[in-house]
């Protein structure tokens, strides 16, 4: 399963290449693993993964205008700038006289983009406002903690008007299923299917356990099959999606089992990878062979 970086401590006061190196070295990628039904983040994991997705070449932007500030500063000159990086002004916008002016717009220019292509409902007048507040030294209207906040719950807001088709189908697709008699429902909304019912233990949660498996998406398509790989899994029962943890409990040793799990009980909004869009419903067929003691 994917690690959600929490991208808002990366210092943008450094150079470029510094700046760059922490947006690399933050975004953790898949683990080389063969399974897919590892456990999400905890619920007390920033979710803003979303919204600094869409602004980490604003951090890297940002952090080149300091640097080329500062060097200005640091090292005045009185070379004319090119004559590219002249723009005359006009009404509503000031004159480019230097390159540190140009680049400074052309930043703008690059984050109004990113702002308009991938994040349509934010409000511009506050943005801006915000952006002058704080140029102009001053805190502004909320404390980190505050920030932090709010760009979960939007991030989650976005996430789920994005996932909200797939949602849609999955729901449907559980409501129909559940009037199947051989489907049982859980409180928790996951449902299960009894393939072959086996006579051993059952594992708790503290257990670890070897089992095979298949894992699809609701209309068909596999994702992950332990069969294929001629190796099943072991893995703790508290270590997976809450899905599996849950139904794996109600399993003796021997069972084969197929559940059908809600996205709330999968990988949430996010979704795993290429294969597993967020809000997703899955389907997995588990075989549980041992209770490793």
């Amino acid at each position: 399963m994917p690690f959600f970086p929490d991208l808002t401590g990366i210092n943008t006061r450094h150079s470029y290449k510094s700046a760059q190196r922490q947006i690399i070295s933050a975004n953790y990628q898949f683990p080389n693993i063969v399974t897919t039904i590892f456990a999400a983040p905890r619920r007390g994991t920033p979710v803003i993964f979303f919204i600094m997705k869409k602004l980490n070449f604003i951090l890297l932007a940002l952090s080149l205008a300091t640097a080329t500030l500062a060097q200005t500063k640091a090292k005045p000159t009185k070379s004319v700038p090119a004559k590219s990086t002249m723009v005359p002004a006009t009404a509503q916008e000031p004159e480019l006289k230097t390159l540190a002016d140009s680049a400074s717009y052309a930043i703008g220019q690059n984050i109004a983009r990113a702002i308009t292509a991938d994040l349509k409902n934010l409000n511009k007048e506050a943005f801006l406002q915000a952006i002058k507040t704080v140029f102009d030294g001053n805190s502004g209207k909320f404390s980190e903690e505050e920030i932090r906040s709010v760009l979960t719950q939007f991030s989650q807001q976005e996430e789920q008007a994005l996932a909200k088709a797939v949602i849609d189908e999955g729901r449907t697709f559980l409501e129909n299923n559940k009037k199947n008699p051989q489907i049982k429902t859980t409180a928790s909304g996951l449902q299960y299917e009894v393939i072959k019912e086996g006579t051993g233990a059952k594992p708790t949660a503290d257990d670890e356990v070897v089992c095979h498996y298949r894992g699809s998406l609701i209309d068909g398509t596999q994702f992950d099959n332990s069969y294929d790989r001629g190796t099943p899994l072991t893995v703790g029962v508290s270590g997976v999606i809450a899905g599996w943890t849950e139904g794996l409990q109600l399993m003796p040793v021997g069972s084969t089992y197929k559940f059908y799990i809600p996205y709330e009980l999968g990988y949430g909004l996010k979704g795993a990878g290429a294969d597993i869009p967020g809000g997703a419903a899955l389907i997995f067929e588990v075989e549980l062979l041992e209770i490793k003691k």
